[in-house]
């Protein structure tokens, strides 16, 4: 059974806490770049909760939580202060988190997302673009992190205070698959602005869903329950989807759902009960006194708002719609900034004229990647290639203007990622100029038509795979420099008289 198949809709919230990749922490001047650190060895009084110790507000944090807010379309709180939470478990020493409940610094938000199904493992030109409302987003500190061991439970506390900004959506999500493409984006996002990493296995970005069951056509909430130790975007999709058929059976069945907190077991690929949902008055929020309030005005917001970039969804938009690419391109070139960034560079290079964004587009995506994969650079590090987007824009020119073929391109690109050299100086250095003298390539022809008769008459019997062939013996005849449409078109040619 699937999510599609049930005769019950789910109705999904989703909570997503992501940490700010500032230097230091939210409260102090601890270093907050502790992934892989020596355990416990960022700490210091305050993000210890040590007596008398004060904290103090990191500003940067603030203001990358109003960048993601702006991006997330929220409205951007002027006056807001900070409250404690009480919290009793033993990652966080101060027995309380330093949040915000009553006034979120951002609120009253949304975010578009196209959904595909991503599980069917196929390419859909076409998604369903859904628009989900973000309820706020608010800062905080993180907490340190638990391990537990056999019988013993070890807590390092480095993580413990690093600035996290935890976004909680409307109960606007009906799928799976949705929550898989609104994480997708929000990830996405939050690595456009340089916030943070993202990164789920590494614990920077964690989300619970809050998910209910109700039948078909119904308005009323179902009992929620919660789902925790999600570490990718597939295990959300496969907790949501086995969430969605366990609670189907007990509803059929005439049972009823427990408010629980669950935790998902990615190896058996099940859920399993935690603990009973707190509510929001279990966490006894009250002003924080070592904090003073958080006041944004008309400026500071105007200067955080100017560093929000045009994001993917956006650009994706704008290059199916000026350039003429197809969505599948679109969304390939759009997944990191800074190739976005690298392609628009190499168009902005071209001059005006119909098909060269594409053909900058099948240059990034096959040469450009393949180069970078070969090399173990990762497409955020595409600036650290000493090729410059304005040098491919001049070789894919110099392929439309037939002075070198595309086999050969490929070939001096791979040349211009060594030594970043102009691809002109590469051509007339090694002597690769196409060959486009008729009298020659006809002579390669005829003599590769007299060394092949029995694939010729393959071509002319209707094996056209064969003409391949012949291509590819005229090709290497001329080491590769050729001028494929001449080529083409003399063999042709040639073959034909054979037919006589």
């Amino acid at each position: 059974m699937t999510e599609h198949e049930t005769d019950y809709e789910v109705v999904i919230g989703m909570e997503t806490h992501i940490e700010l990749d500032t230097a230091s922490k939210m409260f102090c001047a601890c270093s907050a770049q502790c992934f892989g650190a020596e355990p416990n060895t960022h700490v210091c009084p305050v993000c210890l909760g040590m007596p008398g110790a004060l904290p103090v507000i990191n500003r940067r944090a603030v203001e990358y939580a109003m960048m993601v807010g702006l991006a997330l379309n929220c409205q951007i709180a002027r006056f807001t202060f900070w409250e404690r939470k009480s919290y009793w478990y033993p990652d966080l020493p101060k027995g309380y988190q330093i949040s915000q409940y009553q006034y979120p610094l951002c609120y009253d938000g949304w975010i578009d997302v196209d959904v595909r199904d991503v599980a069917s493992g196929t390419w859909q030109e076409h998604a369903e673009r859904r628009r989900i409302r973000i309820r706020r987003a608010h800062l905080e500190e993180d907490t340190g992190k638990l391990t537990h061991i056999g019988n013993f439970s070890y807590v390092d506390y480095n993580r413990s205070g690093v600035p996290l900004l935890e976004i909680v959506t409307e109960p606007d999500l009906r799928s799976a698959n949705e929550a898989y493409a609104y994480l997708s984006a929000l990830q996405q996002i939050v690595r456009y602005l340089g916030v943070g990493t993202a990164d789920m296995e590494k614990g920077a970005m964690r989300c619970e869903p809050n998910m209910s069951l109700r039948p078909k056509g119904s308005h009323e909430l179902g009992v929620k329950v919660e789902i925790k130790n999600l570490n990718s975007l597939r295990a959300v999709r496969d907790a949501i989807a086995y969430e969605i058929e366990r609670q189907t059976r007990i509803l059929r069945s005439g049972g009823s759902i427990q408010q629980v907190t669950l935790g998902w077991d990615e190896a058996r690929g099940v859920t399993y009960i935690q603990r009973e949902k707190e509510s929001a008055h279990d966490y006894r929020y009250f002003p924080e006194p070592d904090l003073p309030p958080l006041q944004v005005d008309e400026a500071w917001l105007a200067e955080v708002r100017a560093r929000v970039p045009e994001l993917a969804l956006a650009r994706q938009d704008r290059y199916r719609r000026d350039f003429g690419l197809s969505a599948y391109d679109a969304v390939v070139l759009t997944a990191d900034r800074a190739v976005a960034d690298w392609f628009e560079a190499v168009v902005a290079a071209l001059p005006n004229g119909p098909g060269r964004a594409k053909a900058a587009a099948n240059w990034v995506q096959s040469e450009l990647f393949r180069v970078m994969k070969s090399r173990g650079i990762p497409n955020s590090a595409v600036h650290t290639l000493p090729v410059k987007p304005a040098q491919l824009a001049e070789l894919i020119m110099m392929v439309e203007r037939g002075v070198i073929n595309h086999h050969t391109a490929k070939h001096v690109f791979e040349a211009m990622c060594d030594s970043g050299a102009d691809p002109q100086c590469i051509v007339e250095e090694r002597g690769l100029a196409q060959v486009s003298d008729a009298a020659a390539l006809r002579d390669v022809v005829e003599a590769v038509v007299a060394a092949h008769p029995q694939q010729v008459q393959q071509v002319l019997a209707g094996q056209e795979k064969v003409f391949g062939f012949l291509v590819g013996q005229a090709m290497k005849a001329t080491r590769g420099k050729g001028n494929a449409q001449m080529i083409h078109a003399l063999l042709r040619e040639a073959i034909e008289r054979q037919r006589a």
